[in-house]
């Protein structure tokens, strides 16, 4: 079976999903050795059928919101599923975009490993937290992932969505380490083979738009968190708008692909346009192509990496 690249995602997500499939594709050498694929949440319909019901998060109980910008991200378990656990697969989040070749990470050695991603000592309190947004997977050794079970499975209390998101319940031998520039959170340098943005208020195609996520709950949040009659935890939406990303690359870099896709049919200007209307892509996006430099021409001004 082919290796194939995963990018998961719902509606609101979409166009950055299609965007990633494309960069994928074009920054390789060996493009024609995978396949790519994208997982939308909407095509499973177990995702609706919990709408509105409490599960398990960071011990806590929270309500389900089939239609946050996030909904998706239980979905990046499926590959080894989709692909009958056969072969080698990439999953990675709808805002995680190649600048470099992911041929490269597909044959890459896994010393017997299950999983590769990029660990994150210290982050969330954890000594090490595992960034399941970016992962190269051994499906063969995945035969124990089924998503449909482990997610109603947060719904009953015997799975924590946080446990499981960071690969919690996973036996540390089987996970390896992938270096952090496969993962790269909001930094684009010379060394970046995939840039994450990954802080969802300055995402750069939704600069001026009202916020839709939740905000994590935290004892220290500055919003005051509300609390249902039973006491379960609700998220609720940040007020204000999206910021510019302060890295204009970064922008630039996102635009000249979507331009790309454009051009070659990826996207078309009808679905972009729709996705405009309904607020999941800045209203401006059409003008900034116009403006930003071409995409070889931001790959060729990245600085080099901080020594």
């Amino acid at each position: 079976m082919r290796s194939t690249v995963f990018i998961h995602t719902n509606e609101k997500q979409l166009i950055g999903a299609l965007v990633s499939a494309h960069s994928m594709k074009r920054n390789s050498a060996a493009r024609d050795s995978f396949d790519t694929a994208i997982i939308r949440t909407e095509d499973y319909g177990w995702y609706q059928k919990f709408h509105g019901q409490s599960y398990l998060r960071e011990g806590r109980k929270s309500e389900w919101n089939v239609d946050d910008l996030q909904s998706f991200t239980t979905t990046r378990f499926m590959p080894p599923q989709l692909m009958n656990y056969e072969g080698r697969a990439i999953v990675v989040d709808p805002d995680v975009f190649a600048v470099g070749d992911v041929a490269e990470l597909l044959q890459r050695e896994m010393h017997g490993k299950a999983v590769l991603a990029r660990f994150r000592q210290g982050h969330k309190g954890y000594e090490n937290y595992i960034a399941s947004s970016v992962m190269l997977l051994d499906n063969a050794k995945l035969r124990h992932w089924d998503v449909e079970k482990d997610f109603a499975a947060m719904f009953v209390s015997e799975r924590d969505y946080e446990i499981w998101l960071r690969l919690g319940y996973e036996d540390p031998k089987t996970i390896g380490q992938l270096e952090n520039n496969w993962n790269d959170f909001d930094n684009l340098d010379s060394a970046t083979r995939m840039i994450h943005n990954t802080k969802r208020r300055t995402q750069p195609w939704k600069t001026g738009l009202p916020v839709d996520f939740t905000n994590r709950f935290s004892l220290f949040a500055l919003l005051p968190t509300s609390w249902s009659a039973n006491g379960w935890i609700k998220r609720r939406k940040l007020p204000g708008n999206y910021w510019k990303h302060p890295d204009q690359r970064q922008e630039q870099y996102f635009f000249g692909l979507l331009n790309e896709c454009l051009q070659n049919g990826t996207i078309t200007k009808d679905l972009l346009e729709k996705h405009m209307a309904a607020n999941y892509i800045r209203h401006d996006a059409l003008d900034i192509m116009k403006q930003v430099p071409s995409v070889d021409e931001v790959l060729a001004s990245l600085p080099r990496q901080a020594a």
